[in-house]
Order: structure tokens, then sequence, then C-alpha cells
């Protein structure tokens, strides 16, 4: 594990060793769910289904990038900017901007980094449907089971706890971690 410096000047290695955050799915879990998430998402189109992927910015980054170089069939892309969370506590609103261009008509998956309350992907899903899109499903690396939400594709079932790396941050740090932790 590399040395990553959190805002108390120690390492998130560190926090782990001294029980203050613990790993929750290490690089190389991840990196074989993101395998099998697309070869699943791969085996349910085909290259003649105009599948468009649309990313929730800015914490399905990463996840989305690396699912898409997995998948074996083409892929459009495109980013929705949603945002419900100041520091590590919900607003309650969901925020968008940075609409996607042309999901419409096109069967759409949203790819979300993590379901908590299912605020966000809640509302998201209600502006995606006002276009009609072909078929909508939802792909999320992070599940904490805790909304009526039912994502389609699902990477792991989360815990309750705040979690950061790999795309998941606090107050916009840590999305560059290789792995999950909880802090």
């Amino acid at each position: 594990m590399m040395w990553y410096r959190s805002e108390l000047g120690i390492s998130v290695t560190e926090l782990i060793k001294q029980g203050l955050a613990r790993m929750v799915y290490d690089e190389e879990d991840i990196k074989k769910r993101v395998k099998e998430l697309a070869d699943e998402i791969s085996s349910h189109y085909t290259a003649d289904d105009q599948l468009v992927m649309i990313g929730l910015l800015k914490g399905s980054a990463i996840f989305m990038a690396d699912l898409v170089r997995q998948m074996s069939i083409p892929v459009e892309m495109e980013y929705l900017k949603a945002s419900s969370y100041k520091g590590t506590m919900s607003t309650g609103k969901v925020r968008f901007s940075c609409m996607p261009e042309q999901p419409w008509n096109r069967n759409v998956i949203i790819v979300e980094d993590i379901i908590d309350s299912g605020l966000t992907i809640t509302a998201t899903l209600e502006r995606i449907r006002a276009y009609r899109p072909k078929s909508l499903e939802v792909c999320t690396l992070l599940d904490k089971n805790l909304s009526d939400v039912s994502a389609k594709y699902v990477g792991f079932n989360a815990p309750n706890d705040f979690l950061i790396g790999y795309g998941l941050d606090h107050n916009d740090r840590y999305r560059h971690l290789p792995y999950i932790a909880s802090i």
C-alpha cells in the first residue's frame, strides 16, 4: 500500500494501522469485480444496442473509466454532474450540472460510485427518464442497501460507513487512492 497523506498529517495507511480507518476493498478486489461487471454488462448488450453509459461526476469517473476499458462491446460515454453532499453530510437537495448531450433513444446505464440514501440516484433516474431512453439501468460500484433504488449491476454491498478512495472523497480528497477505506 502506498503512502497517502491525510488532513491529519499522517497517511491513510497509518490511520488503518492505528485502527482509525479500515481497509474495506483492496486494489485487487476492485479490479477483479470491475472486470466481472464489465463482462456481465457486455453479455446483456450487443454492438448494435447503442449503449450509453452516463457517469455521475466526480465520484464515478475512475470506476467508469476502468469499467469501459474492460467492456467487450462499443459504448458511448457521457457525464452528468449531480451532487448532494457537503463534507460527510447530505444536503438533502440534488444539484445538477453538465447534462449529457445524446443518450436519448438509446440504451442507458447510469454509472454511480455509491448508492447511499438513494437521493442522488433517484433524482438522476427521474431526470434521465424524462428523455425517454430505450432502456435505463443503474450500475454502482458500492451499494449500502439503505434505499429503495435497485441497481441492476452492483460491485459490492458496502458497509454503512463513510468511505474514501477509488473515486470516493472527503471534501474532494482521497479520490486517487487505489483502494476503498472507511474513515
